[in-house]
């Protein structure tokens, strides 16, 4: 259930900083004055590392080893930003993507494996 808890606060904390990063590069949100655009994510980005830090604090006293929270992190954030590329960006997702994706799952295997 620990590790539940570190991966939910992960995935969220991942979708509020994907969001932070990327919402003002889709068609339509180019409007907004770069200044508008850099406050608006800087306030996106305050609630994601209220998110993250305790996701990384509490995985590590509940044993998560930090090359695995690392690695765990880094998989999360690329299949956050996966759903919201092909979901709110629109963009299309190749064969190419997935088999990066694959590789990638294999070094969360090998980051947990005894």
């Amino acid at each position: 259930m620990k590790t539940l808890t570190v991966i939910a606060l992960l995935v969220i904390s991942n979708l509020v900083m994907t969001i932070a990063w990327y919402w003002h590069i889709k068609p339509g949100n180019a409007h907004f004055a770069l200044w508008k655009i850099i406050l608006i994510s800087w306030a996106l980005a305050f609630v994601e590392y209220c998110l993250a830090v305790p996701a990384n604090h509490f995985g590590s006293q509940w044993g998560i080893k930090p090359f695995q929270l690392k690695i765990m992190q880094e998989v999360i954030t690329l299949l956050v930003f996966a759903a919201f590329a092909v979901f709110y960006l629109k963009e299309g997702f190749k064969l190419n993507y997935l088999i990066s994706f694959l590789f990638i799952l294999g070094a969360v295997y090998f980051a947990f494996k005894k």
